[in-house]
């Protein structure tokens, strides 16, 4: 069995390049056939996970050879069925997973392509970016709050002042670091059921943000008043809109509903008394492109004040990215890359800066209907760039005449499909704790509406929360032989002693500052109620990790042993763990300590510990 760590071993899975174009397995595999020979040979099998939507063919057991050699052995044999061999640790056991997709390396990045992207990424951001006039995301709306401006009356109201521009720039600049330093993996702070949650709420509000216009209410008064002064030409427009993008997504999903409503809403208008009537349509827009925007250096005074808003913004937009991003990744079957999102939504920043804009970032409701145009790769955004582009310099006095309320129904129908209220009921059967956290985030991402990160940030602090508690308190068991051969907590199975006078304890966490204590005190409550231990083994295998505390807890306990005559049996210590203890000499020979490297050793050596354990005695007086 190979003792390697699991960063030592070939082919982790961020290395895997081949992105999955269809959901696991496709084909499937022959795990009963010549995958499970191939894997026979190098590993004594356990079990056998079969392939899901979701998660690939595993093989789990023991490890014959070392994970190199075992890894340079399958991937021939994988690579001829289609497959890339992946070798995993969990729990304690070895795992080989069949990825579906030969790897071949970064070989085929065309370097100039990427280039001409970024390029033409940049070039769009930046003239497109200036127009303030059109829909402002949640960053725009932080900006504004955060430097005081009102955030009230129209959107071209909301012009950017000199300090707004130099915060786009240096939100921009610390996103650019961040992804850098391969910081993105701080986005996965955000857990499966707080993202679940604060997409449906963010739907939610979307939605009900919408509604005036959709049913052509005015934006102000109680719903009685609205009501009386509904303007129900406006209503026809969008509920017709939306009635017929709905209809025409389940026909045909293909066919560009979206552009097709669009143009036929702004020709009706157009040809009609409808604005004259006081229908809501865009209106004006500005023709064009900016001009650029050359910052001077503000001082150290007003350079101080913007370090809390940079800070803010950035963390808003960390989130707001890894929201949308995460959804249009699973939505696409493709692999989310954070820190080149960090990087690219940096680099638009900048672009928004230097062409007179607020701090940009990525649209919930926007990519939500990119998805819903049918949208794939990442040519759409290109292609919207230089739509928007063509709309601004041609197009701006054809757009003037789309009714707002049109407008309301495409947002209304792409957000619609974010709305997975069983989601909830289905977390909740997975963990209740997990649901109430979901649940949280949900209610304080519309009770904070416009500030919907705090619902990210609650979510985030309870599951760490949460995550703090169960490393605090480890789950620290005493074990006892099955008849089936495996080591099973013995409350649980009522399982007998593996001996006369032995203590077996295991514990299903890292050795280190946090559950230091509680793997002491659950030592010493367990050598109290059985005062008649003799010896003492401990299974290691699910010990990955130990630090300082760790290593002096270790010491105090061994010397204990020592102290009351307790023969001390270490099982299946790993390299990461044994060598720290090593190098503190807490490993060297001395009476009563006994190294085992596998349980059947470990478990044949505490069968014949008999009457030894008064000789024992003897010899560490």
């Amino acid at each position: 069995m190979s003792n390697e760590s699991p960063r030592n071993w070939p082919l982790e899975e961020e290395d895997f390049a081949e992105q999955r174009t269809a959901p696991f397995p496709t084909p499937r595999p022959d795990y009963d056939g010549d995958l499970r020979r191939a894997v026979a040979a190098v590993m004594n099998i356990e079990d056998i996970t079969p392939p899901t939507r979701e998660q690939p063919l595993r093989f789990r057991g023991r490890l014959l050879v070392p994970a190199e050699q075992a890894f340079a052995t399958l991937r021939p044999q994988f690579e001829a069925a289609g497959y890339t061999p992946q070798l995993r640790r969990e729990d304690g056991l070895e795992v080989i997973r069949a990825l579906p997709g030969v790897y071949r390396g970064r070989e085929r990045s065309i370097p100039w392509l990427n280039i001409g992207l970024l390029i033409a990424t940049i070039l769009s951001v930046f003239y497109i970016g200036v127009q303030q006039e059109l829909y402002v995301s949640v960053i725009d709306v932080i900006a504004v709050q955060v430097f005081g401006v009102p955030a009230t009356g129209p959107a071209a109201e909301l012009m950017p002042t000199p300090a707004e521009l130099r915060e786009a720039l240096l939100t921009g600049a610390l996103q650019i670091a961040l992804g850098a330093v391969q910081a993105g993996w701080l986005l996965n702070l955000v857990t499966a059921p707080v993202l679940m949650a604060f997409t449906q709420g963010a739907a939610v509000l979307i939605i009900f943000s919408q509604l005036p216009a959709l049913l052509g209410l005015p934006k102000d008064g109680d719903w009685a008043a609205r009501l009386t002064g509904a303007h129900w030409a406006s209503a026809a427009f969008g509920i017709g809109a939306l009635a017929l993008l709905v209809v025409a997504r389940r026909l045909k999903p293909s066919f560009p509903g979206v552009l097709v409503v669009v143009l036929v809403a702004a020709a009706v208008s157009a040809f009609t008394p409808y604005a004259a009537q006081g229908g809501a349509v865009v209106g004006p827009l500005p023709q064009g492109l900016p001009g650029l925007f050359v910052p001077h250096w503000p001082g150290w005074a007003t350079l101080g004040q913007l370090v809390m808003p940079t800070l803010i913004i950035t963390l808003v937009s960390f989130l707001e990215t890894a929201s949308s991003a995460k959804v249009d990744s699973a939505a696409r079957g493709a692999r989310w890359d954070q820190n080149q999102d960090l990087i690219g939504q940096g680099l638009a920043k900048l672009a928004s800066g230097l062409s007179g804009a607020f701090p940009t970032s990525s649209s919930f409701s926007r990519s939500a209907l990119n998805l819903y145009a049918g949208a794939k790769t990442g040519w759409a955004s290109i292609f919207s760039a230089v739509v928007v582009g063509l709309a601004l310099l041609v197009f701006t006095p054809v757009l003037r005449h789309v009714p707002q309320a049109v407008l309301a129904a495409i947002v209304v129908a792409t957000v619609y499909g974010l709305l997975k209220p069983r989601e909830f009921g289905r977390l909740w059967q997975v963990s209740r704790l997990e649901a109430v956290i979901a649940a949280v985030t949900f209610v304080v991402t519309l009770l904070a509406a416009p500030a919907l990160y705090w619902g990210v940030l609650a979510g985030v602090l309870m599951s760490l929360s949460h995550f703090l508690y169960q490393h605090l308190h480890p789950r620290i068991l005493e074990v006892g032989e099955h008849p089936d051969g495996s080591l099973r907590s013995r409350t649980l199975w009522r399982l007998p002693p593996i001996a006369p006078r032995v203590l077996a304890l295991r514990m299903d966490a890292a050795l280190d500052f946090a559950t230091a204590a509680a793997f002491e005190r659950a030592v010493q409550d367990a050598l109290t109620l059985n005062p008649d231990t003799r010896h003492l083994a401990l299974f290691m295998q699910p010990v990955n990790r130990i630090d300082a505390t760790g290593v002096e807890t270790f010491g105090k306990l061994a010397a204990h042993l020592m102290g009351q005559h307790i023969a001390f049996h270490l099982v299946g210590l790993k390299l990461p763990v044994e060598q720290p203890l090593a190098r503190a000499g807490l490993l060297n020979a001395r009476a009563g300590l006994r190294l085992h490297r596998t349980d059947a050793e470990a478990l044949s050596a505490l069968r014949s510990t008999g009457d030894e354990s008064a000789d024992l005695a003897a010899a560490m007086i």
